[in-house]
């Protein structure tokens, strides 16, 4: 169980088109002076739109939609239960320690959770999930609704929590009903810009007849696409290495995909690569055929990535690391929104 439920092995870089998700992530670090002790940040799709942390204590609007949608209210209500759960991370932390006969060092806390929903099929999917020092801690079987530990450290937690009903009634519902209601909500406020889609521009690219020759697709969104290679018609997969995703300046994304022939081969054979995004095809076989992407945006793409890596990577690095990606709202009782899912004390 790789800090996710079998059932829902949907990172959020796999989220398919038609699919809608909303995540949030609770890191909570301990032994670092410099770093908040709690981060917390919400995710519709793509975006950012709402940040927590500890020494700030408020939190804030990521994205104009939500600005201009929710007031003060809002703001406040969030800053509270963020609060609340700030308090519960310190004691939550401390008896992991404890479990873990640890008593000094660096360690992480995460509370992850959140829900899909397909606005093509109306299939909706959600999880719920804790990891300690990058693995797996605890998580929710939301079949069974019965929380679940692979670790023995976590066993004393799973029994107090299955035995509280009112805590798995209020997941039953909040993951059924509000959680889609507040991302569907999130999707009407921002539909402007998470329901955008762009086309992505694609060129081959080589930085002598001798080296590799890469497929480069950039300024697409969202970000879902696959760049494949055809040799003679056919497909093919020998010396393609894939490369990571990565975030543009405006929003939208880039990926290179780039295979390794020699010059005679690429001369003697027919070489297509080939990109679909949002059921659109586009073949390119020409090096050179369409202009190379600014350099300045493919550095500030990497840079994004990178700062991406350093603030998740300290608080939860490991878990990050697993999940490339992978990336919750309301659970209050009486329906109003929080990013609050806050569980007694472990």
């Amino acid at each position: 169980m790789q800090l996710v439920l079998g059932l829902l092995l949907v990172g959020v870089h796999l989220v398919c088109a038609g699919t809608h998700s909303l995540r949030y992530f609770y890191t909570g670090v301990s032994g670092v002076r410099d770093l908040p002790e709690l981060t917390v940040v919400g995710r519709v799709d793509d975006q950012q739109f709402m940040y927590f942390d500890s020494k700030i204590m408020k939190a804030v609007s990521k994205t104009e939609w939500i600005r201009q949608s929710e007031g003060e209210d809002y703001w406040d209500s969030q800053t509270q239960t963020d609060i609340t759960y700030h308090r519960s991370f310190k004691n939550n932390i401390q008896v992991a320690k404890e479990r873990f006969n640890q008593t000094t060092g660096v360690h992480t806390f995460q509370q992850m959770y959140g829900c899909d929903w397909d606005d093509q099929t109306g299939e909706i999917n959600a999880f719920y999930q804790y990891g300690y020092d990058g693995e797996d801690f605890l998580s929710l079987d939301l079949k069974e609704m019965r929380w679940i530990s692979p670790v023995q450290q976590g066993f004393i937690t799973v029994q107090k929590w299955n035995n509280i009903g009112a805590l798995l009634e209020r997941d039953k519902r909040y993951f059924n009903t509000e959680c889609i209601e507040w991302l569907q909500k999130y999707l009407e406020y921002g539909k402007s810009s998470l329901k955008k889609t762009v086309s992505p521009q694609v060129s081959l690219l080589q930085r002598s007849s001798s080296s590799s020759v890469s497929c480069h697709a950039t300024g697409f969104y969202p970000k879902e696409v696959t760049i494949s290679w055809m040799k003679n018609d056919q497909e093919h997969h020998e010396d393609v290495v894939l490369g990571e995703l990565l975030p543009n300046e405006d929003r939208t994304f880039q990926k290179t995909s780039t295979i390794k022939v020699t010059p005679e081969e690429w001369k003697n054979n027919k070489f297509i690569c080939v990109v679909q995004h949002q059921g659109e095809t586009k073949r390119v076989n020409e090096i050179g055929t369409n202009p190379a992407p600014s350099p300045i945006g493919i550095i500030i793409g990497v840079v994004v990535a990178v700062l991406l890596l350093i603030v998740i990577g300290v608080a939860g690095y490991k878990v990050y690391q697993k999940k490339k990606g992978f990336k919750p709202v309301n659970a209050s009782d009486d329906g109003s929104n929080s990013s609050d899912h806050t569980d007694p004390k472990a």
